[in-house]
């Protein structure tokens, strides 16, 4: 198997609420033709948007479980005025703070919103994890 991922979906409560928060974020939405769910390109990766109850049945799942999901989503960025920068904007485009921005004890600086369907997103500024030009993350080795 390819050390790689593809898509990322995660279930909504309301697809359309769900496509228009990500659009305030700048994210344009990708193959249009398609009307069940909404992708949008991330890189080398795509972040999709599906009905929670659908995405459940689609994988054999029970459609939901209290409280944390066990998983987190991070967009690390190249300053630490860059995260509260966009912590910022997440909160003006509808999203919950759920951790104000501060430094780390790893050493970084990260915060953390839960966009509108609850799901935690970490924005941080990470010195050990470096960002190419194109602003990929680049692990050390």
């Amino acid at each position: 198997m390819d050390q790689r991922i593809s898509i990322v979906t995660l279930g909504t409560d309301d697809l359309s609420r769900a496509v228009s928060f990500w659009e305030a974020m700048g994210w344009k939405r990708k193959a249009g033709g398609i009307t069940a769910m909404a992708f949008f390109q991330l890189g080398g990766l795509a972040l999709g948007l599906y009905p929670f109850a659908a995405l459940a049945e689609d994988c054999g799942m029970a459609d939901r479980g209290p409280g944390f999901g066990g998983f987190t989503l991070c967009h690390n960025l190249a300053s630490k005025a860059e995260v509260d920068a966009l912590l910022a904007r997440a909160v003006a485009a509808g999203a919950t703070l759920q951790k104000p921005a501060h430094d780390a004890f790893w050493g970084g600086y990260s915060g953390y919103f839960c966009d509108p369907d609850g799901h935690p997103w970490e924005v941080a500024w990470n010195p050990h994890f470096p960002l190419a030009a194109d602003g990929a993350l680049v692990l050390p080795d």
